[in-house]
């Protein structure tokens, strides 16, 4: 059997483990966030080993062309292909070339000067590189730069020519080569001529997808590219934004926000309820906002079992508001059960039709159990993990953050004014439980993987039991009320228990909700500066230590990062010291190579103190993910700050050299680019308005004929009618001619906004291809 997991590289990303199969579902989604300058996007399916080196099963490469060639996104089944070495090239290399006439002839001179992040092909995790020139029959190579990734030579090779070479034409090619000692040379990349730093290619060998026979992969792709205007462009429709919640309009179908749910699809709702949010939070308006969408779902809904049931903008709005400013609470909550249930991997089932006895040897020590005997304990145990839950829940009040609070509050204000006959009596409670156990604590215990509340999915056995857990806890969020509908009856043993807590659960509504209004405040991070974002145990390198490459020399200290500051300590003690870095000091957050210190998953924070002296410190994480998850942490925190820079050393610096370029100054620049805008999204994104707004404005733009056609030409059908006829108005007529007089101004003026942004673009991308014309005339 197979362990599958999949790597994908731009970055580098990578899906939990699924054991023993050879048709893994991973149902992950990865959101990154790349520099706009990326080529290609590639997977890898893994076979992951205990011991040594896991194996590629095969690969997927996708150009950005080909994912950006389907504005929904790429969604199909792709067979993966063999990986060849001579293809899986990576790197640049910086040269200049020029072509030299005298007297006694032609000349090709190529002056090498460095190349940066080649392919490690040697099994130190480097490479020795040299760069060969090729132009018809002729060639010249460089010296060998051994054990490194980033070589500088600092070479100038000639090639002399004949006259009529130059006249029959040709192609000048630069190649790349790790030299071997033992055995062929393996390539390390190609690139066609011109002076600058040039990225590395493949020899251009077809890939072979092997028939099929490696298996295929099922993926979804979607690339999201957008130029990002000045913030002075998208102020007026951030304006009309704000002016909606601040002001509501009386004709609530003038207001953008109506106009914009009216020409969102249903496939990219949940994304624009997400932006919003995010504008809101930025503008310290997010209550009034979710307060607004609420009371038209409400004020629309007739019937109270129907309420919030649709996938409307209302109903993704708050599942989003959740995930953005609660998910630090729903680990308090939670990830002490959910890490319980995954440590003692139970055996649990209620369902008659799915006990498996085979599987109950742990149960009894006493031989055989009946059916009987595995429902008993199952129903024991539900009732132990689902009354955790429960007291956890309701002894979280005052960990819930206020605007949470606030925001049901309102909430249930709302549907009170709604449905206030004595019958409906719940119906505020379940308005705010539906949203708090249905759509937020029953997914994340269902799905703990996906809330970051685990590295890796449960196993089969411990996803059951989280699946029943998740029922018991969708029950609750219900109030009981649907209790022995189902055809689920077999849950009926766990009945007791959860009416049981039906009445604890009401009173922590009341309690959650009662609390007064809190002031928001605008700010451009979701988390308030005394927040932790992330925490957790992590190996320190000892900078004083002389035993680099001794396991000694890493450390175990216990790091928190806040948007202020990156501190850790021996342990999580609150009586421990603290050592701390202001976030305001980081310049860089990169990897670092694995034969900087014979170890994997290490990280680096370089820093530049008051004096303007740099600082590194290097930790090392326990996995590729959660190697992935700080680096994307700590670049987010301090993705404001001033002093970043443009370069960085992916080595360390050990015997009087750094062991990435082999350069012997301490000081000396970077050898490779920095990644800073290279991030996984995620909930803890900080906000970026501007970013933010353009989402907005092309939903709108890809909408405008809709809106126009909705709420501007209607109206003058409806005027265009009345003066045909030449009738006088019925009654109501004129109330319905003032709705639509006012729903057109309202879009008329939206669609203004729209028009000026669209202009904007324009005028941005005729300045972009007037400066590459520019370089290209004087270069």
């Amino acid at each position: 059997m197979v362990s599958g997991k999949t790597e994908f590289h731009c970055n580098k990303g990578m899906t939990a483990t699924v054991w023993k199969n050879l048709n893994p579902f991973w149902g992950e989604e990865y959101t990154l966030h790349l520099p706009t300058g990326f080529h290609s996007l590639s997977f890898y399916v893994m076979d992951e080993d205990t011991i040594g080196h896991d194996d590629i099963i095969g690969k997927i490469s996708l150009s950005k062309d080909t994912i950006g060639a389907k504005v929904k996104g790429l969604d199909n089944w792709l067979n993966l292909t063999r990986v060849d070495p001579d293809e899986e090239v990576q790197g640049e290399i910086h040269f200049g070339l020029e072509l030299l006439r005298d007297a006694k002839g032609i000349g090709l001179r190529c002056h090498f000067i460095e190349a940066r992040d080649l392919a490690p092909r040697d099994i130190s995790g480097t490479s020795d590189p040299f760069a060969r020139i090729l132009f018809n029959n002729h060639s010249a190579e460089t010296s060998i730069i051994k054990k490194t990734r980033y070589p500088h030579w600092g070479e100038t090779l000639e090639l002399e020519l004949e006259t009529e070479e130059l006249s029959e034409g040709g192609t000048v090619t630069v190649e790349v080569w790790d030299w071997d000692r033992v055995g062929k040379n393996d390539f390390l990349g190609k690139t066609p001529l011109v002076q600058g730093w040039f990225r590395l290619l493949p020899l251009g060998n077809n890939e072979d997808d092997a028939g099929g026979k490696l298996g295929a992969l099922r993926l979804k792709v979607r690339l999201v590219e957008d130029h990002i205007l000045p913030s002075m462009y998208y102020q007026p429709l951030i304006d009309l934004l704000v002016q909606s919640v601040i002001s509501p309009a009386e004709v609530e179908d003038g207001s953008p926000l109506t106009m914009l749910e009216e020409v969102t699809t249903v496939e990219s709702r949940q994304d624009v309820a997400m932006t919003l949010v995010k504008i809101y939070l930025g503008q310290g308006l997010v209550v009034p906002f979710l307060d607004y969408l609420n009371t038209r779902e409400v004020n629309h809904t007739l019937d109270p079992n129907t309420l919030f049931r649709s996938n409307s903008l209302a109903s993704k709005a708050m599942e989003q508001f959740m995930k953005a400013v609660g998910m630090l609470y729903l680990h308090e909550v939670l990830k002490p059960i959910i890490n319980r249930i995954f440590e003692e991997k139970k055996y649990i089932e209620l369902d008659p039709c799915k006990i498996d006895l085979n599987r109950t040897r742990r149960i009894s020590f006493k031989g055989a159990v009946s059916e009987a005997e595995v429902r008993e304990s199952s129903v024991e145990m539900l009732q132990g993990y689902l009354s955790n839950i429960v007291e956890s829940i309701i002894g979280s009040v005052t960990q819930c953050p206020p605007v949470m609070r606030v925001a049901f509050k309102q909430l249930h204000k709302r549907v009170e004014e709604q449905f206030p006959e004595p019958e409906n009596e719940d119906v505020k409670y379940l308005a705010i439980s539906g949203f708090f156990f249905l759509r937020f604590l029953a997914p994340a215990i269902l799905t703990p993987k996906l809330f970051h509340l685990r590295d890796q999915h449960a196993d089969t056995r411990t996803s059951r039991t989280l699946l029943l857990l998740a029922k018991a806890v969708q029950s609750v969020g219900n109030l009981g009320l649907q209790l022995g509908h189902g055809k689920e009856l077999w849950m009926e043993p766990l009945h007791p228990i959860i009416l049981y807590s039906v009445a604890s659960v009401k009173d922590f509504l009341d309690k959650l909700i009662d609390i007064d209004s809190v002031s928001e405040v605008p700010q451009r991070a979701v988390f308030l500066p005394s927040v932790t974002v992330k925490e957790g145990y992590l190996q320190k390198h000892k900078a004083e230590s002389p035993q680099l490459l001794s396991r000694f020399s890493f450390k175990k200290r216990y790091f928190w990062l806040s948007s202020e500051t990156l501190s850790y300590a021996k342990t999580p003690d609150p009586w421990q010291v603290r050592s701390s870095i202001p976030i305001q000091c980081v310049c860089a957050v990169e990897r670092v190579d694995e034969n900087a210190f014979q170890q994997q998953h290490v990280l680096q924070v370089v820093t530049q103190d008051n004096d303007g002296q740099m600082h590194t410190i290097y930790t090392q994480c326990k996995n590729v993910n959660e190697l992935n998850q700080w680096l994307s942490a700590i670049r987010k925190a301090s993705i404001y700050n001033r002093r970043m820079l443009p370069s960085f050393h992916p080595g360390a610096y050990r015997s009087g050299k750094w062991t990435c370029c082999l350069q012997a100054d301490r000081a000396t620049s970077g050898c490779s680019r920095t990644h800073s805008a290279v991030t996984l999204g995620d909930w803890s994104d900080p906000l970026d308005p501007d970013a933010e707004t353009q989402t907005i404005y092309k939903q709108l733009l890809q909408g405008r004929d809709k809106l126009r056609s909705t709420f501007v030409l209607s109206f003058k059908a409806f005027t265009l009618l009345q003066i045909s006829l030449s009738l006088s108005p019925p009654d109501g007529a004129d109330c319905s001619g003032e709705l639509l007089k006012h729903r057109q101004a309202a879009a008329v003026r939206l669609l203004g906004v729209v028009l000026d942004l669209e202009q904007a673009h324009a005028t941005f991308q005729r300045q972009e291809r007037v400066e590459a014309g520019s370089l290209i005339l004087t270069h």
